[in-house]
């Protein structure tokens, strides 16, 4: 051990996550306790390397965090088994001392077995599954295996997991191998009696198997319901030609002949999905489509400019597809709509896995909408998954309690509530994808007053508070990154009383006329062309992705041929960082959520900002906000791409209008970018870019305020986004000049060759200063030029 360890070069690495490494070589570390106190021992032991600090950290909500050694050989292996049984029986020698720190942290030490391969969560979604079927009943289930880069291995290995489903009289329905992202899994039909062998873990049952990773049930769609049809209204008859698609919606099956959606969609049926779906039962896709195209009805918007493109990707009663694997699905899909529609940019994704709750390691289909989104240039929008089970307020004895409540406290116990809960309603794969935009629904509609009474026998959880629906997924995403990225509206969502014990359970209503989104709905008892209502983080999704058209409309129309020369790559980052950079913590929210759950005390404030980002992520993006001008504050862009250790530099004019005046005003920056990444390797996110810290914000008398995550946490994913206000009178000269320097960090492992696409927002404003525009624009002529060389 001693010998291996003096090797350097990182003879011995922690990983945060398994993915592509070799089990038959990993140790397995269950931490006890704070993995961050682990971390800080693992420090102490020379030659002993944290991969990534920043990925190895796990969320404290966590009871089981794990930690993955990759041991050079199997002597190694050995010894340090033995180094921890020697420990456990107080016979560690002089010079191993370091290890019985490292040791005090843990629960087990132990090589990688059988109770990896099936997560805690996946045994009980199977039991579930299995009770009250009869033995020779067939459940299907995904079974990733072990990724080999060595196609002849790779065959061998899937011959033996093969071999042992048929051996049980299983059957093979469906496989997929994508070494992009170390993917290799089989989607099989095995016999209730060899499913319990793996609910127990028997070596000798699947699970026991080398050659196997996870062993999950069939991924399964979230759905959609859709509340109060009634029959939609005649067009106007004022269509106009519709450009060509820059938007793809993945989702199930619309009604295409829709009087609201039939001159809207480009649909590409590859899969065959839309004769075997019944149109009764066409809920979400028809929903998504419409909330993209028209936006919520109650509003009254404008229709897109462009057609969408939409390819369905789940079949019959919004389910997927029963003889595919979902991720070889998506990524069929996607390369073809590449192929078929070089001009899409972005692709919304109102998706989730109920059976793939996140755990601190990435999902496979996460992984592939990270490679893709860099590979091909593309914005993936995701929703953050909706949580549907009833759960306790410890805080009510009884449904009447509850109503009675005031605001305040109905939003207090529901936070404690939710908080409580929050290890169990993680995000929902592919929600925690690192290059993607993830959504979370916020308590936001445009229902009239007068149909709002009809809601009125519903509790109203927040009724004072731009707030996360209750059935909204939390985070945080991997590494810790801010996850949900944004709140859009999901419609403000009322709780239903469902018992009574020594608490009340509650759950989500359904939408309705008094509480949703207003959409095109299916047919239903023989009446076509309805209306109906739907919410939650689908339709935050299908909003947020609706937005980041119209950011792209307008961009289009002031800069025309110069703006959509810019390659597909390019715009998706541009698009990713104006999306998210209007993104606020509602200061109300935010005092409500630290006053509630706190931790309090001296040193506590990035604990405090950490519980508020798990609700809200970077804040509720408002989508009027985000596309219109205002006289008040001016919003510069710039797109480009970042060699390796290279920062480029962005001069920013300051505005006359605001200098000598004592009032409220902000400087935000937000950069976005698409990191190369690299399932197995030192660090998954190979590449990280920040914005520098202006030297000048004392001169312009500001400072970075209290409503934002803090710069550790937003430092973690793939935006950085960062605010300084203030209300002391700005030292502003003439032609004054603030540069911003965006900074591309070290790669992390092996230096990435390419040039990092990047796209950064920056907005000056002052409240009232209705001059500030005009001075701006007046000052920077708007121009886009490609860079001429990549680095700046």
């Amino acid at each position: 051990m001693a010998e291996v360890l003096a090797r350097g070069e990182n003879a011995l690495e922690l990983r945060a996550d398994p993915a592509g490494l070799a089990p038959e070589r990993l140790l397995v570390f269950e931490v006890r306790g704070s993995i961050n106190s682990f971390a800080a021992a693992i420090q102490q032991v020379a030659g002993l390397e944290l991969v990534d600090e920043e990925e190895l950290e796990g969320d404290e909500e966590d009871e089981h965090p794990f930690v993955y050694l990759l041991v050079p050989d199997m002597v190694a292996l050995r010894n340090l088994e033995s180094l921890w049984r020697r420990w456990q029986a107080g016979q560690l020698v002089w010079g191993e001392t370091t290890w019985a720190n490292v040791f005090e942290h843990l629960r087990d030490l132990r090589p990688w077995g059988s109770n990896d391969r099936v997560h805690p969560s996946d045994r009980t979604f199977l039991a579930t599954i299995v009770y009250g079927l009869d033995d020779e009943d067939l459940v299907r289930v995904e079974i990733e295996l072990v990724f080999r880069s060595n196609d002849a291995v790779a065959r061998e290995s899937e011959a033996e997991v093969s071999g042992a489903i048929t051996a049980r009289r299983g059957l093979i329905i469906s496989r997929a191998r994508l070494p992009d992202i170390s993917y290799h899994a089989l989607l099989a039909d095995v016999p209730v009696w060899a499913i319990r062998e793996i609910i127990e873990q028997r070596i000798e049952g699947i699970a026991g198997l080398e050659s196997v990773m996870h062993i999950r049930p069939q991924s399964e769609a979230t759905t959609v319901e859709i509340g109060d049809p009634a029959e939609a209204p005649q067009a106007d008859g004022t269509e106009r030609a519709l450009g060509e698609p820059i938007l793809a919606l993945l989702d199930g099956v619309p009604v295409s002949a829709h009087r609201r959606l039939a001159a809207h969609m480009d649909l590409d049926d590859p899969f065959d999905l839309e004769p075997g779906a019944l149109v009764e039962s066409r809920a979400h896709g028809t929903a998504m489509a419409s909330l993209i195209i028209h936006g919520d009805l109650n509003r009254n918007e404008d229709r897109l400019p462009r057609q969408i493109h939409v390819t369905p990707v789940m079949g019959n009663g919004d389910g997927f597809p029963r003889d595919r694997l979902v991720v070889d699905l998506i990524h069929l899909a996607v390369t073809r709509l590449r192929e078929q529609r070089p001009g899409i940019v972005i692709v919304n994704l109102s998706l989730g896995n109920r059976y793939r709750p996140f755990h601190n390691q990435l999902s496979p289909w996460a992984r592939l909408l990270d490679r893709l989104a860099y590979r091909l240039g593309l914005l993936f929008v995701v929703s953050a998954g909706n949580q549907v089970n009833d759960f306790g307020i410890a805080a009510y004895a009884t449904g009447r309690d509850y109503e009675d409540a005031d605001g305040q406290s109905r939003a207090t116990s529901m936070i404690t509530a939710l908080h409580g809960l929050m290890g169990e309603r993680r995000l929902l794969s592919p929600a925690e994808t690192l290059n993607g935009i993830t959504v979370g629904g916020c308590n936001v509609d445009a229902v009239p007053v007068v149909d709002r009474a009809l809601a009125r026998m519903l509790i109203d959880p927040f009724p004072d508070h731009v707030m996360a629906n209750p059935s909204s997924s939390l985070g945080p995403g991997f590494a810790r990154s801010v996850k949900p990225d944004i709140l859009m509206p999901g419609a403000r969502e009322y709780m239903r009383f469902v018992r009574n014990h020594a608490h009340i359970d509650v759950v989500p209503a359904t939408a309705s006329r008094g509480a949703g989104l207003k959409v095109a709905a299916p047919p239903r008892a023989g009446r076509e062309n309805l209306d109906g209502y739907t919410n939650g983080t689908s339709a935050a999704a299908a909003l947020a992705s609706r937005t980041c058209h119209r950011i792209h409309d307008a961009l289009e129309a002031t800069y025309g041929e110069e703006f959509l020369r810019l390659s597909p790559l390019q715009r998706a980052v541009l698009l990713k960082a104006l999306l998210v950079h209007p993104a606020q913590w509602p200061h109300d929210t935010a005092d409500l959520i630290k006053a509630t759950i706190g931790p309090w005390g001296r040193g506590q404030a990035g604990k405090q900002k950490d519980n508020i980002r798990r609700f809200i992520g970077y804040g509720y993006v408002d989508a009027e906000d985000a596309v219109a001008c205002a006289e008040d504050r001016a919003t510069f862009f710039a797109t480009g791409l970042l060699g390796a250790d290279r920062i480029v530099t962005i001069d920013v004019p300051i505005p006359l209008a605001i200098g000598g005046q004592a009032r409220p005003h902000s400087l935000s920056v937000t950069v976005a970018w698409f990191s190369p990444v690299s399932p197995g390797r030192k660090s998954y996110r190979s590449c990280r870019l920040k914005i520098l810290k202006p030297a000048e914000l004392d001169v312009l008398a500001i400072s970075g305020h209290s409503w934002q995550p803090d710069e550790n946490q937003t430092n973690r994913g793939t935006v950085y986004s960062r605010c300084w206000s203030g209300e002391n009178a700005p030292a502003v000269t003439p032609n004054m000049t603030i540069p911003l320097v965006v900074q591309r960090d070290p790669d992390q492992g092996a230096p990435v060759d390419e040039a990092i696409p990047f796209g950064l927002a920056v907005t000056i404003s002052m409240p009232g200063e209705i001059h500030l525009y005009d001075e701006v624009r007046a000052r920077a002529a708007p121009h886009i030029r490609p860079p001429a060389v990549p680095g700046i």
